[in-house]
Parts: C-alpha cells; structure tokens; sequence
C-alpha cells in the first residue's frame, strides 16, 4: 500500500512538471504530509526514470535552480518560447479559428513549454489575442468540421453537405471528398460529385461554409487521374480559385521582384530589360488573373493569347466602371 501510495505520488510530480510547475521540497512535503527525505527521494526516483528511458522521452531532466530553490523540468520536446510565439503569431493571422478555438489551441501548446517562457508568451501576444478578428464563418466549428470530413477523406466515404454559395444560396451536394488544404484564411474541402459519369474537375468548397455533413456507408474509389496532388496544387493555384492550367508569360515593373516570385511559386525570370522582368509561371485556375490584377500598372500580361483577352476585357469593365 505504502509502495503505490509513493508511486502515485511520484506520478503525479511528473505531470506537475510537465506542465511546467516548479517543484519545492519543502512545499511538496507539506502538501502531502510527508518529510523533506521522502519527497527527495520522489525527486530522485523521478530523475533516475528519466535517465533510464531517454530513448522514448529524448532530453529530459529535473534541474534545480538554486535562486528559488525548485526543480523544473527541462525537456527537448517542449516547444521553446520562440518557437511558441511563431506558431502562435500564424494562427492568429490565419485568421481561421473562432476566437474560443484559437484561446484552446494557444492555451494547449502553451502547456508544451516552460513556465517562464510561458509568461513571455503571454506578455508577446495579449495585444494580438485582445483584438482578434475571426473571419465569418456559417458553421459551428471549424476544426470539428475538418476532423469529420478528414475522416471520411481517409475511410473514402461518400459525403452530402449542406453549403452556403458565395451568393448566400443553401444547397445541398453529394461529393466524394479527397483533400483538405488552407489557404488565404480558409480551409478548403476538394472533392469530386458523386455522379455516374466519372469527372475529373475538382470542386471546393470552403470548410466554414460547411453547415450540415451527412456521412453515408458508400464508399468510393477514385481514378488515378482524379488523385489530388496538394503539393502541386498549392504551387499552381492563387486563391484555391478553380479553372484551366495554363503556362502564363508577363512583364513586372514594380520594386520587388522577389515578391511575385514569393507569391507564384512556379515563377521564373526569363529575362530581364530597361527595368523591366519577364516572368514565366505555370499556373492553376483563374486566381491568377486576380492577383495580377491587384498588381496594377506593374503587371502587363504577355501570354498566352487567351489569357491577354481575359485581362484586357476585366480591365476595360473596371475602367468602364469609372466613367
């Protein structure tokens, strides 16, 4: 009895330390009722477990800090305040998450790192958290949603979802789900209809405008042409606006180079001329053409014919506009 009463106790000093409590002594023996020698030899049991099972915990070990007199636990796998605060820093400008989802998130991860750091992280982004702005979103919960449609993803069932279009209209589709990405402060659900004819166009649907998934027992098998490559996908596409692929050619005048390359991953210099740069990109869907666009008088599109004709006549409706 007086073996698992220690062993509990042991325990539970464990996970005190994993959450990033600093562990005194003489505080310990008083919570527990017990002498100054038995909580050190916890401590010391505690310290020869973390020795023996390095292999699976990686660097970990209760050091003592003789300025507070307490043991703290100090492990590679915790996240250190730097890294915390990069993480943290994308989740809130994702924008993705209801201010409740992102408080748990941040609240979790968090617990990953030291106390101290802790207290840093917090300082670093109370002004972040305080005027957070969530995107709209028409459903309950983001990340209960790609949780459900994930597993569907992975089990090949076929789902019907009830959607809001951008136009507001609630319709409902019968899909055969295959990939999750983000993008531009939405998630994205891409599948195929679930139709007799087989289609290789994929469709998406933005998560938050999910508002009801039905999971049915069928399940699907796609074609390998119809594999969804998100690697690739991300590379090509701006917006994870759909349309044709295409190899783009246009002529960048503004200061940064470096961005547009940043922006189209694919994008090559071809040339350069009179501080002008001629930039190649294969690209995915119409997004292109709105973030050219959004590039003004920097940008004049040089190829292919088609996609010139696009340009000219969205430009000319915009100038009409301004008559």
């Amino acid at each position: 009895m007086e073996k698992e009463i220690k062993l509990d106790r042991v325990m539970e000093l464990f996970f005190r330390a994993m959450k990033g409590e600093s562990l005194s002594v003489q505080q310990l023996a008083f919570e527990y009722n017990v002498s100054t020698r038995s909580i050190t030899r916890d401590i010391n049991s505690l310290k020869a477990f973390l020795a023996d099972h390095a292999d699976i915990l990686g660097y970990a070990e209760l050091e003592y800090s003789s300025t507070n007199h307490c043991y703290s636990l100090k492990m590679d796998h915790f996240l250190s305040n730097k890294e915390l605060l990069a993480i943290t820093k994308v989740l809130i400008g994702s924008r993705a998450f209801s201010s409740e989802e992102l408080l748990g998130i941040i609240q979790k991860l968090k617990v990953n790192t030291t106390s101290a750091d802790r207290i840093k992280l917090e300082q670093l982004i109370c002004k972040e958290i305080y005027q957070y702005d969530e995107v709209g979103s028409d459903c309950h919960s983001v990340i209960d949603n790609l949780w459900k449609v994930t597993d569907c993803i992975e089990n090949r069932n076929v789902i019907t979802i009830t959607y809001y279009k951008m136009n507001r209209d609630l319709v409902k589709r019968k899909i055969k789900p295959v990939s999750i990405m983000f993008s531009e402060y939405y998630f994205y659900l891409i599948g195929y209809r679930y139709e007799t004819d087989v289609s290789n166009t994929p469709i998406y649907f933005r998560v938050d405008r999910i508002v009801d998934i039905i999971v049915h027992r069928e399940k699907y098998v796609l074609l390998k042409e119809q594999n969804i490559d998100e690697g690739m996908l991300r590379r090509k596409s701006q917006f994870m606006w759909p349309g044709p692929t295409r190899k783009i050619r246009f002529e960048f005048s503004g200061p940064s180079v470096q961005a547009i390359l940043d922006r189209i991953p694919t994008a090559k210099i071809i040339d350069k001329y009179a501080g002008k740069t001629i930039i190649e990109a294969e690209v995915f869907g119409s997004g292109i053409k709105m973030f050219l666009l959004s590039q003004g008088a920097w940008v004049k599109v040089l190829a292919p014919d088609e996609f010139v004709e696009e340009m000219k006549l969205e430009i000319k409706k915009m100038h009409e506009m301004y008559k």
